[in-house]
């Protein structure tokens, strides 16, 4: 496991982009570099790491948090042009629709392990996959958590989230706006169930539930069509009893720039 050792050392993350068009982010400490999902093309996938002052060389290893294209659709291609190893679930490899990596690495959403300099703690949650996880990252003394495309929040991913110095936390949709909006009522359905994804209000209750000391509070995977970052912003500051300036939104386009946790 990486060292507690923190001098000189840091645990950086940024985003390329998230939304339903395409999903990945990038996770650093001592020399290793993560990506997590990637929902865009090799091409753009790129181009974006460019954005981040990045190159394909640089990235070490894919983890992939379940099967659907805006999170795994540019994954292989993206592997096998640029040699990168790939991390998945079981259930997650027998439902991917592109099967030719150059390297995989099946895990168990239950057992942490390690990449480099990154201690990896995966975690179950409850979206409509074969096997979906989320993740949370540490170098030994900071932690981050990513929980995104999950239906609700259940005791494990409390506990598995208590404590860490950032959260990145899916505030996919307003429930009225999904409501009122134009979706049919199947999709209203699914995203809305317990099986799709999290609402601004369960986010920020997720949050309330969580021990103090964040440092970095972000929203991702906003929908374009049933929900705003203002309102995604204003559910997390209230939850953490923020005044909102602090939190920070990722949107489809311009993703996020690099954070540090030191």
């Amino acid at each position: 496991m990486p060292s507690a050792d923190s001098t000189n050392r840091h645990l950086g993350f940024s985003y390329l982009g998230s939304g339903s068009k395409g999903n990945s982010a990038l996770v650093e400490a001592d020399g290793t570099c993560l990506m997590v999902d990637c929902g865009f093309s090799a091409v753009e996938a790129a181009t974006r790491l460019g954005r981040l002052e990045r190159t394909p060389d640089d990235v070490d290893a894919i983890l992939v948090t379940h099967e659907h294209g805006d999170h795994i659709g540019g994954v292989a291609r993206f592997a096998r042009r640029h040699k990168i190893p790939v991390w998945m679930t079981p259930g997650t490899w027998a439902a991917a629709p592109d099967r030719d990596l150059p390297e995989l690495h099946l895990f168990n959403c239950h057992e942490p392990f390690a990449i480099g300099g990154i201690e990896v703690r995966p975690m179950p949650v409850p979206h409509d996959a074969r096997e979906p996880c989320q993740f949370c990252f540490s170098d030994g003394a900071r932690s981050l958590g990513i929980l995104t495309d999950t239906g609700h929040i259940t005791p494990h991913i409390i506990a598995s989230l208590d404590g860490v110095d950032a959260l990145i936390v899916e505030c996919n949709h307003d429930l009225d706006m999904l409501m009122r909006g134009p979706y049919p009522a199947s999709l209203k359905h699914r995203v809305g169930g317990d099986l799709g994804h999290l609402n601004n209000a369960q986010a920020a209750d997720l949050v309330s539930r969580l021990a103090g000391g964040l440092r970095y509070l972000i929203a991702v995977h906003i929908s374009e069509t049933n929900n705003t970052a203002e309102l995604a912003r204003a559910s997390l500051a209230a939850a953490a009893g923020t005044d909102g300036e602090e939190i920070e939104t990722v949107c489809q386009q311009q993703g996020l720039g690099w954070r540090s946790l030191r």
